[in-house]
């Protein structure tokens, strides 16, 4: 399983997460097999463009991600994610990859439903 986090640093799962999954500046993908990381790849975030989180969607989705771990996130991209298939996972607490992995191998973090949880978006 490929669980893409927007991540301000490239330090692999010790990256401090992105409080924004659009304007993070890298994704840290970590690939799990039975709960344990057997993978872990920083990517640059190539940022918004004029399609706005609309191109944030199709960033992520370039990664064949088959869950997401985001502070909070738009109305749009929330729902761009529901259509595409992607499960969205919110975890607002833990400052690291590594916290949030625990919390998401544990079950504890909530799944979007195609709401967002920002209201500027």
């Amino acid at each position: 399983m490929r669980v893409v986090f927007p991540t301000d640093e490239n330090n692999g799962y010790l990256s401090k997460r992105g409080a924004h999954f659009g304007k993070a500046k890298f994704y840290t993908i970590i690939t799990l097999e039975d709960g344990k990381i057997v993978d872990v790849e920083g990517v640059a975030n190539s940022g918004h463009d004029a399609n706005a989180c609309g191109n944030a969607v199709a960033n992520i989705m370039s990664l064949n991600p088959d869950a997401l771990v985001v502070s909070g996130i738009g109305a749009s991209p929330a729902e761009g994610f529901l259509k595409a298939g992607l499960d969205v996972y919110f975890d607002q607490e833990s400052a690291t990859v590594q916290d949030s992995i625990a919390l998401f191998n544990a079950g504890k973090l909530q799944k979007s439903n195609g709401d967002g949880t920002c209201s500027v978006h």
